[in-house]
C-alpha cells in the first residue's frame, strides 16, 4: 500500500490572493464577496499577489525544513468546472521543495486560488470562497498504512494549529488522497473535508482495490469523488496528466521575486513549535516525555498548562490535564476547545485536589460534573466537600448494616477490610479519607 497527499489549507488574510474581496466567504450570503477579478469575468485583472498570503505559506514551509525558492511563477491551470468560471486555476510554481514531517516528506507546496463552491446535488454555485488563498502541501507516498496515514494528518493539523494561519478554524484542511496497491495504478480521491472523512475514504478504496484486483480486474488510473453521506467513492474522470491542463504562464502576473530578509523576518516570526514546546516541559518543567506529548497535542491544553503553572506543581498539573482531563475529554468525543469556558473551575478543582482539601475521589466526580454540565459554582462545591463528613458516624454505620462482612473479617478474610472501607466511601460519595476510614476501622475491629 502507498499512500500520498495533497493537502490544501486556506490561509487566514484579510482579502483574496489577487483582489480585495473579503475572505469571511462563510459568514455571508452567497455570491456577495465577489468582484470581476474573483469571478473571472473578461477582461479583468489581477492585483498584485497578496503578500500577507506568500509570509503565511512561507511559515509553513519554515516550520516543514523546506528549501525555499527565490523566484516563483503564476500559472494558468486549465479545466472546465462550474465552480471555475475563467476556465482556469491560478497555481504557482512551488513556492519550496523537500520538506519532511516525521517520516513523510514533503515534496513541495504551492499557493493557488481557492475556486467557489458547487453543489452537486442543486447545481447552485456560491463564488464567495473563489480566489481564498490555499497553500497546497504536496507528499512523496510514504504512507504504508491508514494508521500512518491519519497520525501524519494528525500531526500535520496540529501544526498548522499552532502555526495560527488557518482562516477557518472549522475547515483546517481539504485532502485529496493518493493510494495505490501492487498490481494497481493510482487513484487519487478528491475533496475530503475531515480526518475522520480521509480515514473512511481510504478504507472503502482499499476494499475496493482489493476486490477488483482479487476478481483479476484491473484497478485503472482515475479521479474518485468522496461521497460522505454514502460512504462510499465515485468515479469523477479518468486521471488528467499535467499535458491535460495546458499549462502556461499567466501573463498578467510578472514573477514573484523571494528575498532573503523576507525569509528571516518570517523565521524569525514562527512561534514555538509543537515538538519544541514538547522538549522544554521535559527540559524546563522535568516532565515525563510521555506526559509532555500528550499536553501539546492541544495547542489551547498546553496554553491552560502554561497559565497555571506557577501556581501549582507542574508535575501533578500535567497529570491532571494529560491523563485525568484528556480522558474525561476522550470518553465524551470532545476536545478541551469545546469545554475551554470551563477552564477556570478545572483548575479550582485540581488546585483543590492538589492542596489537599478534596480527595482524589471528589475531584474525579466534580470534574465530571463539571463537564457535563451539572455544577455551576465550582468553588462552593468545593467548600461543601472540603467541609468533610463524620467518618466515625459513617463508620458505625457501615458497621451496624453489614455485620455478614463484619463477621468474615474476624473469621480471616481480610478482603473483608476492603469492603467495609469501599462502603464508607460510596456512603460519603468519596468525601471521606480512605487512609483514615481504614484507620478507624481497624481500631473498631481490634486490629
Amino acid at each position: 500500500m502507498r499512500i500520498g497527499f495533497e493537502i490544501h489549507v486556506q490561509l487566514r488574510t484579510e482579502s483574496k490572493l489577487f483582489c480585495t474581496c473579503s475572505t469571511r466567504y462563510w459568514e455571508a450570503g452567497p455570491n456577495t464577496h465577489v468582484c470581476p477579478v474573483c469571478l473571472g469575468l473578461p477582461g479583468a485583472k489581477p492585483l498584485p499577489v497578496n503578500e500577507e498570503a506568500v509570509k503565511k505559506a512561507l511559515m509553513v514551509a519554515l516550520a516543514l525544513g523546506m528549501e525555499v525558492k527565490d523566484e516563483v511563477v503564476f500559472l494558468r491551470k486549465h479545466y472546465f468546472y462550474p465552480d471555475l468560471p475563467s476556465g482556469y486555476q491560478r497555481t504557482s510554481t512551488p513556492i519550496a521543495v523537500n520538506g519532511r514531517l516525521g517520516k513523510v516528506r514533503i515534496r513541495e507546496i504551492h499557493i493557488e486560488e481557492d475556486p467557489g463552491r458547487y453543489e452537486l446535488r442543486s447545481g447552485l454555485v456560491d463564488f464567495n470562497r473563489s480566489g481564498v488563498t490555499l497553500v497546497e502541501i504536496v507528499t512523496e507516498p510514504d504512507m504504508e498504512s491508514i494508521e500512518e496515514a491519519e497520525e501524519f494528518l494528525e500531526t500535520l493539523h496540529q501544526l498548522l494549529t499552532y502555526l495560527d494561519i488557518v482562516l477557518n478554524p472549522s475547515v483546517v484542511f481539504r485532502v485529496d488522497a493518493n493510494i495505490s496497491l501492487e498490481g494497481g495504478e493510482r487513484v487519487e480521491v478528491k475533496n475530503i473535508n475531515s480526518i475522520e472523512g480521509v480515514k473512511r475514504a481510504l478504507k472503502y478504496e482499499v476494499l475496493r482495490q482489493k476486490r477488483l484486483l482479487a476478481m483479476g480486474k484491473k484497478v485503472e488510473r482515475e479521479t474518485r469523488h468522496w461521497d460522505e453521506a454514502r460512504g462510499v467513492t465515485v468515479s469523477l474522470r479518468t486521471k488528467e496528466t499535467e499535458e491535460d491542463y495546458r499549462y502556461m504562464p499567466d501573463p498578467d502576473i510578472p514573477p514573484l521575486k523571494v528575498t532573503g530578509e523576507m525569509v528571516e523576518e518570517v523565521r524569525r516570526s514562527l512561534p514555538e513549535l509543537p515538538w519544541e514546546r514538547e522538549r522544554r516541559y521535559v527540559e524546563t518543567f522535568s516532565i515525563d516525555p510521555s506526559t509532555a506529548h500528550a499536553l501539546i497535542k492541544e495547542k489551547e491544553l498546553a496554553d491552560f498548562f502554561e497559565e497555571h503553572v506557577q501556581e501549582i506543581s507542574p508535575k501533578f498539573w500535567a497529570d491532571f490535564l494529560s491523563d485525568r482531563l484528556r480522558g474525561e475529554l476522550n470518553y465524551r468525543g470532545i476536545r478541551f476547545s469545546d469545554v475551554k469556558d470551563k477552564k477556570d473551575g478545572i483548575f479550582l478543582v485540581a488546585r483543590a485536589w492538589h492542596d489537599g482539601r478534596i480527595t482524589k475521589e471528589v475531584a474525579v466526580e466534580l470534574l465530571r460534573d463539571l463537564l457535563d454540565g451539572k455544577v455551576e459554582d465550582v468553588e462552593r462545591a468545593i467548600q461543601e466537600a472540603a467541609a468533610g463528613v463524620d467518618e466515625e458516624k459513617v463508620v458505625e454505620e457501615v458497621l451496624r448494616d453489614l455485620p455478614e462482612v463484619v463477621e468474615d473479617y474476624r473469621k480471616g478474610k481480610k478482603n473483608a477490610l476492603n469492603r467495609l472501607v469501599g462502603e464508607v466511601m460510596k456512603r460519603t460519595r468519596g468525601r471521606a479519607n480512605a487512609r483514615r476510614v481504614k484507620e478507624i476501622l481497624l481500631r473498631r475491629l481490634g486490629g
